[in-house]
C-alpha cells in the first residue's frame, strides 16, 4: 500500500471513530474493510480517497487532521453535499462548526469585544438557530439533527440558544437574531441547492451576515484541535432524547425547541412589516384589492417552507389569497418537480406557469425553497406567453414603487443599495428622483452591511437588491427576504393593475422615462484557477490599463484585486478589495459597463455586461449594440479559445 493510501485510511478511521452517526460510521468503516482487503486501487478506496482527501506527504504516524481538506467555512457559512467525511454537511462537521463558532463567541465575550458580541452585560450570552426540511435518508443526515446538535453544542458551552420551532423561512431566522438580542444566528439551510445539499448560514448580531473579519476567525476557531473533537458524545444524547419522543407540547425537536417563542418571533416579524410604511396606501387610500381588474396570482414554494409565510404575508398586505401551486405547496427534501429549486433556472417555473395558465392566473410569484428570494413571472395574454422577469427587472419596479409610495414622503433623506454586478437603472432612478444610491461588492453580507451603516448615518434605506432575485424592502431585516417581497410585489401589481396596466408595460414606461438598460450575463467554465489568473494579469496589462478595447473607448477602471479606481483622486477603491476574489469592472464611454470575475464556489469565470440606451433610443437598437460589443470585448479581454474557455452552451 502506497503512503498516500495508508494516510487515507488512516484519516478515514480517526475519523469514524469520532463521528455520532451510526449510518455514516459504519459506511466509512465498511469501506476501510473493502479498501483493505482489494488494496490501493479497489473502488472502494477510491471512494476513501474522494471523501477523505489527505494533504501531499501526510505522515501517518503524527496525525493532524487540520492538515487535510475539509469542507470550507465560506460565503456566510457551511455548504456541500450531504455525506460522510469532512468535505461533507453530517453530523460531525456540524459539531465541529458549532464547536469552533461557540468557542469564538466565548471568548469574545470574555475579552470583552462589544463591537463583536454586541451584549456589553445588556443580554446574556445566546443564539439563535433555525433549520429547513432537507434531509438525505440514506446516511440519516438533516437540517433537523444539525440544528439540534447544535443546540446541544451551545448549551454545553454555557450559551442560552434559542431552537425554533419546526421549519422556519431563512428571513425568520435573521428576524430572530435582533429580536431575541441574540450574538449569533444559525440558519440549516442550502437554500435553492440541488436535494442532496445542505448547508449551515451564520448570521451575527446585527441580524447581517457574517462578514470579514469575524468569518475568518471562526474559520480559525472550528480547525482548532479541541473543537475538532467533540467535546462530550453527542450522539448518545441524541438518542436519549429522540427515545423520549415529540408532541405538540414539548415541539418538534423533543423538547428542545421553543414553541413560544417561535410564534412570538413569527408575530413580531409580520408586525414589523405592519409597522414600517410598506403596506402601501396610494393616493390616499388604501388599494383596492376587490376590483375586476386585480390580477389573479399564482404562488409556489418549490416543495419548501415558503407557503404559510407567504400566506400571511399576503394576510399582512390585506390581500385576497393566492392560487398555491399544490404539487410544490408543502415541504419536500426530493424536490420531486423541480431538481434545481431556483425560480432563476431555466425551466424552474415550469410547473408553475402550467397551473397558472389552466387556472387563468396573471402573475406566478415564486420563493425559493428557504423563502429568501422571491422570482416573478407574468402572462403576456396578447401571445399567451410567460415573461419571467430577472433580478434587475424586479429590483427596478421595487425600487420605482417604493420611491413612489415610501420614499417621496419620508422624513429622512431616502437611499437604496445593490451589488455592483447589478444593473445600473437604479443609479440613474436616484440620479433622477433625488435618492441616494451605492453598489457593494457582491453577496448580501455586503448590501446588508452597507445598509445598516447607512441608516446609522441617518438614511432611511428602501431597498437593497441583488440580481440573483434577492431583495430586502424597507429594512425589516438586513438580508434577502422573499417573505416582505412577495406581500410587496403583489401590492405593487394590485394597484399596477388597477390603471389598466400590467407589469411588462409598467417597466417599459420606467425605461421610457430612465432609459434602456440591457443586460448581457454570463459565464465560461473554466476549472483551471491558474488561468482564471492569467486572465486577469492579462486584463491589467501589467498595471496600464487599456484606454480602448477593441474600438471601444475606456471611461475608467476599477480592480476589487488590488484596490485600484482611476475616477478617484488618489485612485483607490471605495469598496473593498480582494487579491483572492478578484473583480475588474471597464466603464466605456459609451455607456456600456463590463464587469469580470471568478466564482467563489464553482469552476465559472462570469461576466456581467450592460448598455444604458440612448435618450429616446429603442430597446431593440440597444440590444443590438450590446450583443455586437460583447463579442468584441469578451474575445479582446478574455481570448476565449486561447486560454480554452468552454461556454456552458458548449458542455
Amino acid at each position: 500500500m502506497t503512503s498516500q493510501a495508508a494516510a487515507n485510511l488512516l484519516h478515514a478511521k480517526e475519523w469514524s471513530k469520532l463521528d455520532p452517526n451510526p449510518e455514516t460510521s459504519s459506511f466509512v468503516q465498511n469501506l476501510i474493510e473493502q479498501a483493505e482487503a482489494g488494496g490501493s486501487n479497489d473502488a472502494s478506496h477510491r471512494q476513501l480517497q474522494t471523501l477523505f482527501p489527505v494533504a501531499p506527504n501526510s505522515d501517518t504516524n503524527n496525525y493532524q487532521p487540520r492538515l487535510h481538506p475539509r469542507i470550507g467555512f465560506g460565503t456566510a457559512g457551511l455548504r456541500a453535499k450531504m455525506e460522510p467525511g469532512p468535505l461533507g454537511m453530517n453530523d460531525l462537521t456540524v459539531i465541529q462548526t458549532a464547536q469552533g463558532l461557540a468557542s469564538y463567541i466565548l471568548q469574545c465575550n470574555k475579552n470583552n469585544d462589544d463591537d463583536i458580541t454586541n451584549t456589553n452585560n445588556k443580554f446574556p450570552l445566546k443564539a439563535a438557530v433555525g433549520y429547513d426540511h432537507r434531509s438525505r435518508s440514506k446516511f440519516k443526515l438533516s437540517s433537523k439533527q444539525f440544528a439540534i446538535y447544535t443546540k446541544l453544542v451551545f448549551e454545553h458551552a454555557g450559551i442560552e440558544c434559542t431552537l425554533l420551532n419546526g421549519y422556519v423561512a431563512t428571513p425568520i431566522l435573521a428576524y430572530a437574531v435582533t429580536n431575541i438580542h441574540a450574538a449569533v444566528g444559525i440558519m440549516v439551510t442550502a437554500s435553492h441547492n440541488p436535494k442532496e445539499d445542505d448547508g449551515y448560514k451564520v448570521y451575527w448580531n446585527d441580524g447581517c451576515q457574517i462578514r470579514p473579519p469575524v468569518d475568518g476567525a471562526i474559520a480559525n476557531s472550528i480547525v482548532e484541535k479541541g473543537n475538532l473533537v467533540p467535546w462530550i458524545e453527542y450522539g448518545e444524547e441524541l438518542r436519549k432524547l429522540e427515545s423520549n419522543g415529540s408532541s405538540s407540547d414539548n415541539g418538534e425537536c423533543y423538547g428542545l425547541s421553543d414553541v413560544i417563542q417561535t410564534k412570538s418571533i413569527e408575530d413580531a416579524y409580520f408586525e414589523s412589516i405592519q409597522s414600517s410604511g410598506l403596506v402601501s396606501r396610494v393616493d390616499g387610500t388604501a388599494t383596492n384589492a376587490t376590483t375586476s381588474s386585480t390580477p389573479k396570482i399564482s404562488y409556489t414554494a418549490m416543495h419548501g417552507v415558503g407557503y404559510p409565510y407567504a400566506k400571511r404575508s399576503f394576510e399582512t398586505f390585506h390581500l385576497p389569497p393566492f392560487l398555491a401551486v399544490p404539487s410544490q405547496q408543502h415541504p419536500d427534501p426530493h424536490f420531486p418537480t423541480v431538481p434545481f429549486p431556483n425560480p432563476e433556472e431555466k425551466g424552474a417555473l415550469d410547473e408553475a406557469m402550467a397551473f397558472a395558465t389552466n387556472n387563468e392566473c396573471d402573475i406566478v410569484l415564486a420563493n425559493d425553497p428557504d423563502a429568501d428570494r422571491l422570482g416573478v413571472a407574468e402572462l403576456v395574454k396578447e401571445n399567451r406567453t410567460w415573461t419571467a422577469f430577472t433580478g434587475d427587472q424586479i429590483g427596478t419596479l421595487l425600487g420605482h414603487w417604493l420611491w413612489e409610495t415610501v420614499g417621496k414622503h419620508s422624513n429622512r433623506p431616502v437611499a437604496m443599495c445593490a451589488s455592483t454586478v447589478s444593473s445600473k437603472m437604479l443609479l440613474a432612478m436616484g440620479q433622477a428622483e433625488g435618492f441616494r444610491f451605492e453598489e457593494t461588492l457582491t453577496g448580501f453580507k455586503w448590501i446588508g452591511s452597507r445598509a445598516l451603516s447607512l441608516q446609522e448615518e441617518g438614511y432611511h434605506v428602501l431597498l437593497g437588491y441583488e440580481e440573483a432575485i434577492g431583495f430586502s424592502c424597507g429594512g425589516i431585516i438586513p438580508d434577502k427576504d422573499g417573505i416582505s417581497a412577495i406581500g410587496i410585489v403583489a401590492t405593487m401589481a394590485t394597484s399596477i393593475y388597477s390603471r389598466g396596466e400590467t407589469l411588462v408595460s409598467h417597466l417599459q414606461h420606467l425605461h421610457d422615462k430612465y432609459g434602456e438598460f440591457v443586460c448581457n450575463n454570463g459565464y465560461y467554465r473554466c476549472n483551471d484557477p491558474a488561468i482564471v489568473k492569467r486572465i486577469i494579469e492579462q486584463m491589467r496589462n501589467g498595471g496600464r490599463y487599456y484606454e480602448n478595447v477593441g474600438g471601444y473607448d475606456v471611461e475608467s477602471i476599477r480592480d476589487l484585486g488590488i484596490g485600484y479606481d482611476s475616477t478617484t483622486k488618489d485612485k483607490k477603491a471605495m469598496l473593498p478589495s480582494s487579491a483572492s476574489s478578484p473583480m475588474i469592472t471597464f466603464r466605456f464611454d459609451n455607456g456600456c459597463v463590463a464587469q469580470f470575475r471568478a466564482s467563489g464556489t464553482e469552476p465559472k469565470f462570469k461576466y456581467y455586461i450592460e448598455m444604458r440606451g440612448r435618450l429616446g433610443e429603442k430597446k431593440v437598437d440597444v440590444v443590438k449594440r450590446l450583443m455586437k460589443m460583447s463579442g468584441v470585448i469578451l474575445e479582446e479581454l478574455l481570448h476565449p479559445a486561447e486560454n480554452g474557455l468552454i461556454l456552458p452552451s458548449n458542455l
